[in-house]
């Protein structure tokens, strides 16, 4: 066998097709949509719940959060003990998380269990009881991470900078008080349940190794016969951005041997014709290992151990977000070096090399994202709920491929600009 020659970089190959499985639609009788992505031969499959119906939904903050997590705390037919002890007996994982549109329930299951899984699921969308004594221990468990976080100073940074760039009457600059906790009942819950957790309000993602069999049962359980109290969609609100015109947001924490650093403002959304071409741009500046924020500020400077940028999509915006943290002393050198990223990018172009880098990195991220069934299946609920089209990664591809040194710079000019970002800090002193 011939030896390798480790002295010498292997070639680089450009990707020369990307070929994406497409979920399978398939509508219930009443109504209900299933998308069905049947790949692999392990004898598992993964039930994603979509709920229509997050934070933006929510007449009190918190509401939608508890809501969803408590679906797992007693219904008609088990406790919450019961519950716990039938999934965890027959290999079965659940998770329950919100996102600003939607609520999810995620269910990982062997086929030879189903029919013991399933009726588990069932009776947590159809018939829970909020019971008021686990309720109090849920609420007493999350007051006591908050208070935790609390005193973290990346967590205090994000809030401030949240606040900065939406105000306080966003959903995303409505901060969570401790008071917010203690206003949470078992009736601000069945009335957010009631208004949202029913079959006209569902939409179901199964990936894996999905069977006729699976498919029958599903239908079963929640395709024949129409479930829940409203059986209406729900509206979708709009809330007003209202930024803070001051440019630093400095959050006291006595005692932080650290300060977290908050960088950020006010983006393209998914739906925007510059979104995929901005994400090449903020992936050179921030987005992966080789960035210039990490080259620079964590490898020449050595003012942090990371630093990263990123575009975080809500339903009305993107926000650019830059997060670090640092000591205390070099808070100041580390914002003015973003700042010099920021005025390179605006004012000069980027080797070809160095763009050549940053695409091949994304179309294997890409490639990553589409290994396997569930990641697979992630990614389709992704584009889905944030509004994107079916197109989105040939769109995508296209988009890394085809862009240019003047199109970085020109995207830089339109979008890293130093006048709209806001200075989130949290730490000991005043930065």
């Amino acid at each position: 066998m011939e030896a390798i020659d480790r002295t010498r970089q292997p070639q680089v190959k450009e990707m020369e097709h990307l070929s994406i499985r497409y979920p399978r639609p398939i509508v219930m009788p009443n109504r209900v949509t299933l998308h069905v992505l049947d790949i692999g031969d392990s004898e598992v499959v993964r039930m994603d719940f979509l709920v229509g119906g997050g934070r933006w939904a929510q007449r009190q903050p918190l509401q939608a959060l508890f809501t969803n997590r408590m679906l797992r705390e007693g219904t008609r037919r088990f406790t919450a003990a019961r519950l716990a002890e039938t999934l965890d007996y027959h290999g079965a994982w659940l998770e329950l998380s919100n996102a600003a549109e939607y609520s999810f329930l995620t269910l990982h299951s062997l086929n030879k269990y189903l029919p013991q899984t399933l009726e588990v699921l069932e009776s947590m969308l159809k018939e829970p009881l909020f019971p008021e004594e686990e309720l109090k221990v849920v609420v007493d468990n999350n007051v006591q991470q908050f208070l935790v976080n609390s005193s973290k100073v990346d967590f205090l940074a994000h809030r401030a900078l949240l606040k900065a760039v939406y105000g306080g009457e966003h959903p995303c600059g409505r901060l969570i008080q401790r008071e917010d906790y203690e206003a949470i009942d078992t009736g601000l819950l069945r009335e957010f349940y009631d208004r949202h957790y029913h079959s006209d309000n569902l939409t179901i993602y199964l990936s894996g190794r999905v069977t006729d069999e699976t498919l029958r049962r599903v239908e079963e359980c929640f395709g024949r016969e129409s479930f829940g109290t409203c059986l209406t969609s729900p509206e979708k609100r709009e809330y007003p951005i209202l930024t803070d015109r001051a440019t630093r947001h400095f959050v006291e924490l006595p005692g932080a041997m650290q300060s977290g650093v908050r960088m950020g403002s006010l983006s393209v959304a998914r739906n925007h014709p510059d979104y995929l071409k901005t994400r090449v741009l903020i992936t050179l500046f921030g987005g992966y290992f080789g960035s210039r924020l990490m080259s620079n500020i964590r490898e020449e400077k050595g003012y942090t151990y990371g630093i990263a940028a990123g575009i975080i999509p809500y339903p009305d915006s993107g926000l650019l977000v830059i997060n670090a943290e640092t000591t205390n002393e070099w808070v100041e050198p580390l914002i003015a070096e973003v700042y010099h990223e920021m005025d390179r990018l605006r004012n000069d172009l980027v080797s070809e090399q160095e763009l050549t880098v940053v695409k091949n990195y994304m179309m294997g991220e890409m490639c990553r994202s589409c290994e396997s069934a569930f990641s697979l299946a992630d990614s389709w609920i992704s584009i889905r709920t944030s509004g994107a089209a079916d197109t989105y990664y040939r769109d995508a591809v296209e988009a890394i491929r085809s862009i240019t040194p003047a199109e970085i710079r020109d995207l830089a000019i339109r979008y890293l600009r130093k006048e709209e970002m806001k200075e989130a800090v949290a730490g000991e002193g005043r930065a």
